[in-house]
């Protein structure tokens, strides 16, 4: 058996018993997916809708009003919220829109958006324990996120041995999220788009897509040798460019449909509550629109909270504002205008709209105004394929050091085989990559969720007691002190 026919036997084992299903008004809800729901939920309750009162706060701190560049740390508040963004903002905005829309109709977008909005708080929760939880190593350098919270969380409360399990467990899943969603997702649907803008079946990449992955894996190998420094320099350019570059693609054929845009909008909102037909009614979209959503912006799931833990602050609760703005700017903003982009053009009507799938679909509704925005679309796709493989190669370099004991050997050998993975994901199937990277980005939710629920109490406090010293002046902006 071949590598790519042993990978999609595995991902197909694995897919199902992740994602175990019960059926509901004959749509099949993953249990998975209730899992993370509840806990957006559970958070934003819990932090007192703190998605709504401190947004202020959090954007004050990506400006660095708050920020004293002899804090402990490796990189700004700006550097740390693009490196998370990077991971999240990938092609779960494109593609995993795409595929939801086909799925569960123009409702599953109300359903994606409402996820981001309670998304925001459990992103909150985790990246401030990151930042609490942190190692400081004598060169600097910092190790943090769901590993050490879970650890030395969970042991100050008595509980050591359940936090060194679960520990270990999101580790495990997190190294498989690397190499899955974080990797071999974003190698193929980039390759998909460059194949077919350079011929599509007639190019000579279609039979050897496997160069796009070695190009891929050399570019991305150049750029996370550096470490987290390095990683955090190339995305605070990139992420900035590649939004302004799609959001703008999007806009134009937004305003070349103008008089339709009423029209879709409607779509969206009765799709999301009219229980009509299967999939595609408001079960069918709700699911959909949930998963899809916590595919992309990751919420609940930690993955986040490695990059934000390398950020330059004392103060833990600085990186919960900053990190809860991921979700807004991922999901609210950017799939909501891919998703307006689709249902405007009426692209997801085609026949063969699921068989298209992913970034195809994508590609025809900007094809629709332009013939060749396609090409603006396939620089987009590389860009935000390549942001996601960088910053998701930290995180499954640092769960791998977690495992090792900060052994460098050890990440520099995960370094290599995420390299080669990126390679394997340009030439294997879009249905096993997405089950695969869907199965272990969805597992590290579980011990991620369990150790933020007993530590709920230590969350509320940090990020209150924080909030409440900044409103009543105790904590002052940098300038405020010279």
């Amino acid at each position: 058996m071949n590598p790519v026919d042993w990978f999609n036997s595995a991902s197909e084992w694995i897919t199902t018993t992740v994602f175990y299903s019960v059926e509901i008004a004959g749509a099949t809800l993953p249990l998975i997916v209730v899992w993370l729901v509840i806990a957006g939920a559970f958070f934003t309750v819990w932090l007192g809708f703190m998605q709504v009162r401190g947004p202020k706060l959090a954007i004050d701190l990506v400006r660095g009003k708050y920020s004293d560049p002899d804090d402990a740390g490796e990189v700004s508040h700006f550097q740390a919220l693009a490196t998370a963004v990077s991971g999240t903002v990938g092609l779960g905005n494109i593609a995993g829109v795409a595929i939801a829309i086909s799925l569960g109709g123009p409702g599953a977008t109300f359903w994606m958006i409402l996820a981001g909005l309670l998304g925001m708080a459990t992103k909150m929760a985790e990246c401030m324990m990151g930042v609490k939880y942190r190692r400081e190593h004598a060169d600097g350098t910092v190790s943090g996120g769901p590993m050490y919270y879970l650890r030395d969380g969970l042991a100050e409360r008595g509980m050591g041995g359940l936090g060194k399990v679960l520990a270990v467990f999101f580790a495990i899943f997190m190294i498989g999220g690397a190499v899955g969603g974080g990797n071999m997702f974003q190698s193929n649907q980039a390759t998909a788009q460059i194949v077919a803008v350079t011929g599509g079946e007639g190019s000579f990449l279609a039979d050897n897509s496997w160069i796009v992955g070695l190009v891929f894996a050399a570019a991305a190998g150049a750029v996370i040798i550096g470490g987290i420094k390095s990683i955090a320099r190339v995305t605070e350019k990139i992420v900035p460019f590649m939004a302004v570059l799609y959001i703008t693609a999007c806009i134009i054929v937004l305003l070349a449909n103008f008089t339709a845009i009423p029209e879709a909008i409607g779509n969206i909102f009765t799709g999301a509550f009219t229980p009509e037909g299967v999939v595609g009614g408001a079960i069918g979209a709700l699911i959909v629109g949930f998963q899809r959503a916590a595919f992309s912006n990751e919420a609940g799931l930690g993955s986040a909270s490695v990059a934000h833990s390398a950020v330059k602050t004392r103060e833990p609760a600085t990186e919960g504002f900053v990190a809860m703005l991921e979700p807004f700017i991922d999901t609210v903003v950017i799939c909501t205008m891919t998703a307006l982009t689709i249902i405007i053009t009426g692209a997801y009507l085609n026949p063969d709209a699921t068989e298209l799938g992913g970034v195809a679909l994508t590609s025809d509704a900007f094809e629709t105004v332009l013939p060749w925005f396609p090409n603006v679309l396939a620089l987009a796709v590389v860009l935000f394929a390549f942001s996601t493989m960088i910053s998701w190669s930290y995180y499954g370099m640092k769960a791998t050091g977690y495992l090792f004991g900060d052994n460098v050997v050890a990440e520099n050998v995960f370094k290599v085989i995420f390299l080669i993975f990126t390679v394997i994901g340009s030439a294997a199937a879009l249905g096993p990559v997405i089950d695969f990277s869907d199965s272990m980005i969805f597992l590290m939710s579980i011990p991620n969720l369990i150790g933020l629920y007993i530590m709920a109490k230590v969350v509320r406090s940090v990020i209150t007691s924080y909030y409440d010293r900044v409103q009543s002046g105790e904590v002052k902006q940098v300038a405020d002190h010279y």
